[in-house]
This record gives structure tokens, sequence and C-alpha cells, in this order.
């Protein structure tokens, strides 16, 4: 067995593996003979059968077999104790793969190519600027999530007749072509109708103005157009939504208008709980401010991360072997198309910079994270969250 290294440049090289009879010829026998000991032939009793007609049925694929794990075998280990750090797996050299005739070959030739890790040499120091930005907190989102507040606290109370801006409760009835109520037609019931939802001016028109127990008649597919609504309304399936074509009879049983909760000390306990600090208009907005400023120091790392790695990699001219990393991609995925991989490629040789340069940093910095401090992250963020990311 021998295995020898020739360096195209800094990042591909060439493997070749030379497997000789010696290599596999006592493993090849010693499989043979218990195939022998074992194997059922018609006409000899187990373990009779004739050398020669267990080498000729068993011998080949036994044989490609033991190369085989021969080849993967001395290969991992060349690579382990070479301390090559290779990119992806290796691939068969095209041009120098000699072809091989398993029946007739004893020595086999295996010509491979590997990709191999820059080396990369990073040191952080201060000639690498990076701006922080910390994002101001504006009148603008204070005043948003003020109102947020509001209306999820906020309630439906009833009223006497209907604006553009109420919801309505009623009950539906189908209609026949001469306006009959339908004894088997569609008849959903407590139905709830947001008047600024309906798409026809018409239809919303003649719901303006209406007090409880009006009826009012009129084609529901017309009224919302989104058939998927239409379902959901009516409470029936969607192949029937899809051909609905009705009137229908829809008596008012409930109106109401939407009211925003009150800012007061009733809205901060239900945000905050019963003994909360916050009593008036302007704690509120304080505590809401914090409460930004803390979300947007995530926005702030965030963006900082994001310009980390576009100059850590700009000013870094990363060598890949990109032509092998294409072959080896198109090798693995093979659910994927030539033209999807492509599309990916250039996402993936950054990712794979940004990873190999974060490796270096880690390596020369001498950089560990400990179990507690994981255990305290989590414990301080409220969550664990683990990012998957593109890793040879």
């Amino acid at each position: 067995m021998n295995i020898t290294r020739e360096n195209i440049d800094a990042v591909n090289a060439i493997l070749k593996v030379d497997i000789e009879k010696a290599d596999y010829e006592k493993t090849v026998a010693d499989q043979l003979k218990e195939y022998r000991q074992k194997a059922a032939i018609p006409g000899f009793r187990p373990g009779k059968a004739p050398a020669g007609l267990i080498n000729r049925k068993y011998r080949l694929p036994v044989l490609i077999e033991e190369v085989n794990k021969l080849l993967s075998k001395n290969l991992s280990e060349y690579l382990v104790g070479e301390k090559l750090n290779i990119l992806g797996e290796p691939l068969p050299n095209e041009e120098q793969q000699k072809s091989i005739n398993w029946e007739t070959d004893e020595n086999f030739e295996f010509a491979f190519d590997i990709a191999m890790s820059p080396e990369i040499s990073f040191v952080l120091d201060n000639q690498i600027e990076i701006k922080y930005y910390k994002i101001a907190v504006s009148d603008k989102m204070i005043d948003e999530q003020v109102e947020m507040a509001q209306s999820q606290l906020g309630e439906n109370l009833p009223v006497d007749d209907i604006k553009d801006n109420s919801s309505v409760r009623g009950n539906f009835i189908q209609l026949d072509e001469t306006g009959a109520e339908m004894e088997t037609g569609i008849k959903p019931e407590n139905v709830l109708i947001a008047i600024d939802m309906i798409k026809d001016e018409a239809i919303k028109n003649s719901f303006i103005g209406k007090k409880k127990d009006d009826v009012i008649v009129f084609d529901p597919a017309i009224a919302f157009e989104n058939r998927h609504e239409l379902k959901h309304m009516l409470k029936i399936k969607q192949e029937e939504a899809d051909i609905l074509n009705s009137n229908f009879k829809f008596t008012i049983t409930e109106i109401l208008k939407f009211e925003k909760a009150e800012l007061n000390e009733e809205l901060f306990k239900k945000l905050y709980g019963e003994e909360t600090e916050v009593k008036t208009n302007e704690d509120f907005r304080n505590r809401i401010k914090e409460e930004i400023e803390a979300n947007l120091v995530y926005s702030s790392n965030h963006k900082f991360a994001i310009d980390a790695h576009d100059k850590l990699i700009e000013q870094n001219n990363v060598e890949l072997p990109e032509a092998f990393l294409k072959r080896w991609l198109i090798a693995i995925n093979k659910e994927l198309t030539v033209e999807q991989i492509e599309n990916e490629f250039d996402a993936f040789i950054s990712d794979l910079k940004w990873q190999l340069i974060k490796d270096a940093i880690i390596k020369e910095n001498e950089l560990n994270v400990s179990a507690e401090e994981v255990q305290a992250f989590a414990i301080t963020n409220g969550t664990c969250t683990i990012q998957s990311i593109r890793y040879l």
C-alpha cells in the first residue's frame, strides 16, 4: 500500500493510492474459505464445494469489497496522519484515474482530487475599524407601542346603529331566485362581519345606519370577493364557496364598536402586574422606551455582525478551490440541479470564507466557551437558540 501526494497549488492536490496484491490477498482468501464453509451449493454438502467453484462465484465481489475497504481506511488514516485539513471529501480525478479490470488486474491505482483549507493567520487589532450603531428610540416608535397596547386590551362595546367602523353580528338565511327562504339552504348563525372589510361599496352603504333586528339582503360573494373568507364566514366547504352565487337575508342581532383601552392604572396593571411601578402615562412611555431600547440592542448587534462579516472578508483575500468545491457540491447534492447549485454558489463561498476566518480568530485568540457560560447566556436571554450554519 502506497499513497503519494502531488500539490497542484496552495489549495489543490492529487492523491494517488496504490493497492498491491499482497495488501488484500490473504483477507480475500480467508473470506472465500469462510464462504466455502457456509455456502449452500446444490449437489454439494456444506463445506465440500470445490474451491474453484467458490472462487468463480464469489471472488470478484469479495475482491471489490475488500479493495474498497482498504482504500477508504488507508485514505482516511493518511489524511489524519498528514494533518491535512481538507474541504469536502476526496473526488475521483477524472483525468489521471486509470481504468480498472477487476477480472484480470492484481494491482490497483486510484487517483483523487482533494481541496485543502487555506492557511489563515488573523489578528484583531485597532487597525480594523467597524462602526457599532446605537439605534435611537423615536416618539413615533413609542406612540405605535402605546396604540398597540390600547388596541390589544380594547373591547367591542354595543352601540345603537351601524357606522363604517362598526362590526355587526347576525344570522344568515339563503334565498332562492324568487327571494324566498330556502328550507335546505345555508343558514349560519351568530356571524360577525366587520363593515370596513366589505369590498362592494353599495352593499357596505346598505349597512350604514341600520339597527338591531333590521334585515339586509345581499350576495356575500359580491360583498367580500374572497371565496376563502366566504367559506369561513358561511361555515361551508371550499368547493361550495367556489360556486356560490346567491342572495342571503342577514338579520342583525348585535352592533358593536371597538373601543381602545384607556390609558390608566388598570391598563398598566394588566400589562405589568398588580405591583407595577408604572402609574402615569409618563411612566408608561418611559417603560416602553426602555423595552424598545433593549430590543434594539439585538438589531444593533445584528447590524454589527453583518458589517464585521463583510469587512473581514473584504480585508482577507481567502483563496478557495472553487472549481473543486462546485464539483463536490454537485456530487453530494443529488436532489439539487446544477443550476440551483450555481445560483447558490456565491453565497456558499461567502459563508465558507466567513467560517474559516472565524475559525482562525478562535484559534489565534484561544477562545473557548464553557458549559457554565452557555448556561448563563441561556438564563440571561430567557432561551437558548441554536443557529444552523453552512459548514463543511
